[in-house]
């Protein structure tokens, strides 16, 4: 079962939370829902988010999927693929990202052209 619905333009997505960073997890859980403009670096989405926490369990290097807060940033990314940070076909972020949720299915990013709208709303 999703926990996290993600409209990126028309796609609607679903996502799942993980363990890797509970308390990054639960003040973005606390925030939502988070919309926005977001830039495009790669085959990374980002979006500006309210909340501010410290990295939690951080690291560059995720899966494709995955959901992460940028602390440098205070930002949400999604990733789908390699980025300009990438050494290979690996997701990389620019500096270490708090990995908090995965998407069930990546297949609708592929096909964005550019940046889009995003929005993260709890699953109903």
């Amino acid at each position: 079962m999703s926990d996290l619905t993600i409209r990126v333009g028309d796609h609607t997505l679903r996502a799942t939370w993980t363990d890797d960073a509970p308390t990054t997890r639960d003040a973005i859980a606390d925030a939502l829902p988070i919309a926005g403009e977001a830039s495009r670096w790669g085959d990374e989405l980002y979006v500006r988010t309210p909340v501010d926490v410290p990295a939690e369990n951080a690291r560059e290097t995720v899966p494709v999927g995955a959901v992460a807060y940028w602390p440098q940033g205070n930002a949400l990314c999604l990733f789908w693929g390699p980025t300009p940070a990438s050494d290979g076909a690996e997701p990389r972020a620019a500096s270490p990202v708090n990995v908090v949720a995965e998407i069930d299915e990546v297949a609708p990013l592929r096909s964005l052209s550019g940046g889009a709208t995003v929005s993260l709303e709890s699953a109903k």
